[in-house]
């Protein structure tokens, strides 16, 4: 089911999210759901608070031509960043049409719980480390604007409030 998507300014998309505690077909749902609404978006990764539920998981696949590689994660944890940094020019479901550069490690190993309960660790880097710092970041009530200086964040949000304005009348 494809589920509605926050839009920036909403304070539910400024809240740290609890950990998933068991993982029940609720949350499997939850996961399919956010997969789904992110293809149609069409996004590479949504994380639940984006969707209205202040819970540890996140969805992403970066592959843009080819086989699709779908991946959920509960209760995603950066236990490693490189010193390097990359520079990409990020966007966010909940920001939509607006784009800025962001630095971040170039590339991080992470640890979560696969929707079978499985513990799994893996080495991401390029697009897929941005994106999955990025959706972590979501988890942590932060946005990709958060990184940008004071006056630009705020003609973003300017933007995002007159683009809900609009979306109500509509």
């Amino acid at each position: 089911m494809i589920r509605p998507i926050l839009i920036h300014p909403d304070p539910r998309l400024k809240k740290v999210c609890d950990p998933v505690g068991e993982i029940t077909p609720e949350i499997r749902q939850l996961a399919a759901d956010m997969l789904e609404t992110m293809y149609d978006a069409p996004g590479i990764g949504l994380a639940a608070p984006q969707v209205g539920v202040t819970k540890r998981l996140i969805v992403m696949d970066c592959i843009k031509e080819g086989d699709p590689e779908p991946m959920a994660l509960v209760n995603p944890q950066i236990v490693w960043s490189s010193e390097d940094l990359s520079t990409y020019e990020e966007g966010c479901l909940s920001i939509p049409e607006q784009y800025a550069e962001v630095k971040r490690p170039a590339e991080v190993r992470v640890r979560w719980r696969a929707l079978d309960g499985s513990e799994q660790e893996r080495q991401f880097s390029g697009l897929w480390a941005t994106c999955v710092q990025h959706e972590i970041d979501h988890l942590d009530g932060k946005l990709f604007i958060d990184y940008l200086g004071p006056l630009k964040r705020q003609m973003i949000t300017r933007k995002m409030e007159k683009l809900k304005r609009e979306r109500a009348r509509a």
